[in-house]
């Protein structure tokens, strides 16, 4: 277990703007994460940090302890016979998907475009291209910070919805057991390929958080924005993609303010012009509830 104090918390998001934390633990075992947690109390402010997409630091940073895990939680075992897969929580999503690709199983394609973790991809039921988390997970290993003794929970325990579940920022995702099916390992190739060419095609690259707020029941959030004027749209060192409406990109030492700002531009006209109120899909970290503004 390592400890960095005054880390640049903010550099290791996918923004890579916003500042520091008071801390960040890199934890490379299950006992350690367990002994960790015994110390954790609910009054101590805790963030699970993965690749650092969907997350937004504040400028002034995050008053409380970061917990990022190390490789042994990354390990992805996959069984062909059962066409099972068990993946630990700092596992890629990316990287799961092609693994299981791999062994000619099908199911988990969608993933191979979302850049995050298997951890952060169940708390917040990720998905894309027509599938999300909810579709094939079993089971998780999880740990909730105060206790030592992790617990599993069966999907239905979950209660997966539109891009949530019911675990909270207290509960960390040790592992994720999937159940996929048995595919045609050429035909799942061509899908990962298509998948990753229409990202490509589609989302801007550079320094954003992926989607920035979630689509209302039965629209998009990027056709909203859109017809809103707010495509291309700039704000101090932050700017509304104008590739993709739906990503806000920032400026190399840029500003997080900027970006939040800009956030709260773009609702703002959304609903003055279709009447929608859009929540944030942007784990904002460091930033007061007025300052996050309405969340998914």
């Amino acid at each position: 277990m390592n400890t960095a104090l005054h880390d640049p918390f903010g550099a290791r998001t996918t923004y890579r703007v916003g500042g520091d934390a008071r801390s960040l633990i890199e934890i490379e075992s299950l006992d350690a994460l367990c002994s960790l947690s015994g110390d954790l109390r609910s009054d101590v402010d805790t963030y699970v940090l993965g690749r650092g997409s969907n997350t937004l630091v504040a400028d002034q940073g995050f008053d409380g302890i970061v917990i990022h895990l190390g490789e042994s939680f990354r390990e992805i075992a996959i069984d062909p016979e059962s066409a099972r897969v068990v993946a630990g929580g700092a596992a890629d999503l990316p990287v799961v998907a092609r693994k299981s690709v791999d062994a000619a199983l099908t199911g988990f394609e969608w993933a191979v475009g979302v850049p995050g973790t298997i951890g952060g991809a169940v708390k917040m039921n990720a998905g894309g291209h027509g599938a999300d988390m909810a579709s094939s997970l079993v089971s998780v290993e999880v740990l909730t910070f105060g206790s030592q003794t992790p617990r599993v929970m069966d999907c239905d325990e979950l209660d997966f919805a539109y891009r949530s579940s019911a675990l909270t920022n207290r509960d960390l995702v040790i592992s994720a057991t999937l159940q996929l099916s048995p595919g045609e390992k050429e035909s799942s190739l061509g899908t990962l390929k298509e998948i990753v060419r229409w990202r490509r095609e589609h989302q801007p690259g550079g320094s954003n958080c992926g989607s920035v707020f979630t689509n209302p029941p039965g629209d998009s959030a990027g056709r909203l924005i859109e017809d809103a004027g707010a495509k291309g749209l700039r704000l101090g060192t932050a700017q509304v993609s104008e590739k993709h409406a739906n990503f806000i990109q920032a400026d190399e030492g840029g500003s997080a303010d900027d970006v939040v700002a800009l956030m709260d531009l773009v609702r703002s006209m959304v609903e003055a012009h279709s009447g929608v109120s859009l929540s944030t899909e942007v784990k904002m970290v460091g930033f007061s509830p007025h300052e996050a503004g309405p969340a998914a």
